[in-house]
C-alpha cells in the first residue's frame, strides 16, 4: 500500500522523491491527503518508439497550431486539472508552480490563436523527464503536445520519459510497461547524465524536423 503523508510538501522533498522513483498524488481535487506512489509496473514512453499516426503527421504538417514552451505553465496545469476527477489538488497545483519557478517543471503548450487548446507538463531531472499530465480541448492537441515533447527530449539528450502508468491511449502512441526494478535501473542511469530541456530553438520552427527525426510514423 502507498505511504501517506500529512506534512506540507516542499519542492525539495518532491525532487528527492522523484530521484528515488516515487511521486505524489492527491486522492481528489478537494481532498488534502497526499499519497506517495511507487508502482509495481511502471509506464514509460521509449523515446525511440513514439508512434506518430498518419493522421497526426498530417495535423503536424498543417501547422495550424503554435506550439510553445513555458509561456503559460499555470494554464497547462489548470487544463490538466479541469476534469471531473483529478489528482491535482491545491497543494499539488502550488507545488508544481514552485518547481516551474525553480526551473525543474516545464510545459509544452498548443495554441490556436490566443487560445490554449492542449498541452502537457512534467519535471526534468538529469536525463529523466517525469511526465505528469496532459490535456486536450481540440482534437489531437494533446498528441501534438506529446509529439513535440518527445522530440524536445530527444534533441535535448534525455534518455527516459516516465509516464507513471500505462493507459490505452499511451500504449497506442508507443508506451510500454516495465517492472519497478527495471524502471529504477533506468532511472539511476538517467540521473547520472546531463540533459537540457531548453537546448532547442522555439518550437514553432520545428514541425518538419519532428517528422523527419521520428521513425515510428505509419
Amino acid at each position: 500500500m502507498p505511504a501517506r503523508t500529512s506534512p506540507p510538501l516542499t519542492p525539495e522533498l518532491v525532487l528527492r522523491a522523484y530521484a528515488m522513483g516515487i511521486f505524489p498524488m492527491a486522492d481528489g481535487r478537494d481532498n488534502p491527503e497526499i499519497v506517495w506512489i511507487d508502482p509495481t509496473r511502471r509506464g514509460i514512453l521509449p523515446l525511440d518508439g513514439f508512434h506518430i499516426s498518419r493522421s497526426l503527421a498530417r495535423e503536424i504538417r498543417r501547422a495550424r497550431y503554435k506550439v510553445r514552451i513555458n509561456s503559460d505553465f499555470r494554464g497547462v496545469v489548470e487544463g490538466c486539472a479541469d476534469r471531473p476527477e483529478t489528482w491535482i489538488n491545491a497543494e499539488i497545483f502550488n507545488l508544481y508552480l514552485m518547481l516551474h519557478h525553480m526551473g525543474f517543471a516545464h510545459s509544452i503548450e498548443v495554441w490556436d490563436g490566443p487560445r490554449l487548446v492542449g498541452g502537457s507538463y512534467g519535471v526534468a531531472l538529469g536525463a529523466a523527464f517525469f511526465g505528469e499530465s496532459m490535456f486536450s480541448r481540440q482534437s489531437n492537441t494533446s498528441k501534438i503536445a506529446l509529439a513535440y515533447l518527445v522530440d524536445r527530449l530527444v534533441v535535448g539528450g534525455f534518455t527516459l520519459l516516465d509516464t507513471q502508468f500505462l493507459t490505452d491511449h499511451l500504449a497506442s502512441l508507443g508506451g510500454i510497461e516495465i517492472s519497478r526494478e527495471t524502471y529504477h535501473t533506468r532511472l539511476r542511469a538517467a540521473l547520472e547524465k546531463p540533459a537540457d530541456f531548453l537546448r532547442q530553438p522555439p518550437l514553432e520552427v520545428l514541425p518538419g524536423g519532428i517528422l523527419q527525426r521520428n521513425t515510428q510514423t505509419s
